[in-house]
């Protein structure tokens, strides 16, 4: 069945940043995880209003920074929050036939992946997420300058390869963004 979402870019951000908010006030608020919940999405689909492509840091759970329930937000998570052909896919996936709006490209303070691209050289698979780290960063040494260069680099590989329509208020829309960490808090504008 397609599902398409009906929120558009603007009132998905707004989403968002209320989620965080209730996020970063409440101790013990949960989403809907229920069963009737599960239930309803697999007869009915999914229908998440967002994108997050974050990092897989395990400290960085997206529905729980978004106070976000099942089948609301679409996941993608890569070390780094780099992007490649397959990411790129899977957020195509998401525009097309889901509907979605908001693309947003979740970074976050204390990156061991950006780490690892100013102060490292590794070797083996990690090296192609730090190479393209690297790309993205220069040479910026400041750990938080360069996870928002990061970001920027994955909001602007999407745009060029995605038809993004800025302009348009029913267009697709690609936002940056870094979590804190120790308070749970989210920068939209980076």
């Amino acid at each position: 069945m397609h599902q398409v979402n009906n929120l558009s870019a603007a009132q998905a951000l707004e989403k968002l940043k209320e989620g965080n908010r209730m996020y970063v006030e409440n101790e013990k608020s949960y989403p809907d995880v229920s069963l009737s919940k599960r239930r309803e999405t697999a007869l009915h689909g999914q229908q998440p209003y967002a994108v997050i492509i974050s990092c897989s840091d395990s400290r960085v759970i997206p529905e729980s920074i978004f106070h976000a329930g099942i089948g609301e937000l679409f996941d993608i998570r890569v070390a780094g929050n780099v992007m490649d052909d397959h990411q790129l896919g899977s957020v195509e996936y998401a525009a097309t036939h889901l509907g979605v709006k908001l693309i947003v490209v979740l970074g976050h303070d204390h990156c061991g992946a950006v780490d690892a691209a100013i102060n490292h050289d590794p070797e083996g698979y990690i090296k192609f997420i730090t190479d393209e780290i690297r790309l993205a960063i220069g040479e910026e040494k400041d750990p938080y300058r360069a996870c928002c260069l990061n970001v920027r680099r994955s909001m602007e590989i999407i745009e060029s390869s995605l038809e993004i329509h800025k302009e348009e208020e029913n267009g697709l829309r690609v936002a940056g963004a870094v979590y804190h960490l120790a308070d749970g808090s989210v920068s939209f504008d980076i």
